[in-house]
């Protein structure tokens, strides 16, 4: 089964993705892969390019400062971005195609239309104050949180075109039951698992 893995900023999705992978469930995350490719100079040329910027800069810095001056740059990001994304993750997906099981963690895979590509996908909620929390936690920006979040899909939208809903607000330890619980139907490896 090829499982997708989405939900709002900061709700959890890698958490669960951590949880879930395994040496017989190989994981792709879009988030790791972008940070990856911005570290590539070819990729750090065509991003200063199209948001005019220097490349020698704090390139990151530099996106949020952008990004926080006009919020509308960040289509011409996503633009640039997403197909490396879509191509990097349809390749693992045909690379791990013998596997029973595989995730892929997508942001932005019901805003993307995505769907298509996966046989479940899962949306993991979590209340807004929460997220934010997390997010200012791990050293973002609260401006930069209110962009990125009026991006994504409505929680309406995000329920509808996944399979399941999966709502963390509590202890990892509960996460994991909520996981068995939608799993419990398939055959699946659960040695990850503790009580």
């Amino acid at each position: 089964m090829i499982i997708g893995i989405t939900g709002s900023l900061a709700s959890g999705k890698s958490t669960v993705l951590k949880v879930l992978s395994s040496k017989n469930n190989p994981s792709f995350s879009a988030d790791v892969f972008v940070r990856r490719l911005y570290k590539k100079k070819k990729f750090q040329k065509l991003i200063s390019k199209s948001l005019k910027i220097e490349v020698k800069s704090n390139l990151k810095q530099k996106i949020k400062d952008i990004l926080i001056d006009d919020p509308k740059n960040i289509k011409i990001l996503e633009k640039k971005t997403h197909p490396f994304v879509r191509k990097e993750m349809l390749g693992f997906i045909k690379k791990n195609s013998s596997k029973k099981n595989i995730f892929l963690e997508i942001p932005l895979l019901v805003e993307s239309n995505l769907s298509k590509h996966f046989d479940k996908t899962i949306f993991i909620s979590c209340p807004r104050k929460t997220r934010l929390k997390r997010y200012l936690g791990l050293g973002g920006d609260r401006r930069v949180f209110n962009i990125l979040d009026k991006r994504q899909a409505s929680f309406k939208r995000k329920k509808k075109y996944c399979d399941f809903h999966i709502v963390n607000n509590k202890s990892i330890s509960l996460l994991k039951k909520k996981l068995i619980n939608i799993f419990k139907n398939y055959e699946w490896d659960f040695s990850w698992y503790r009580n």
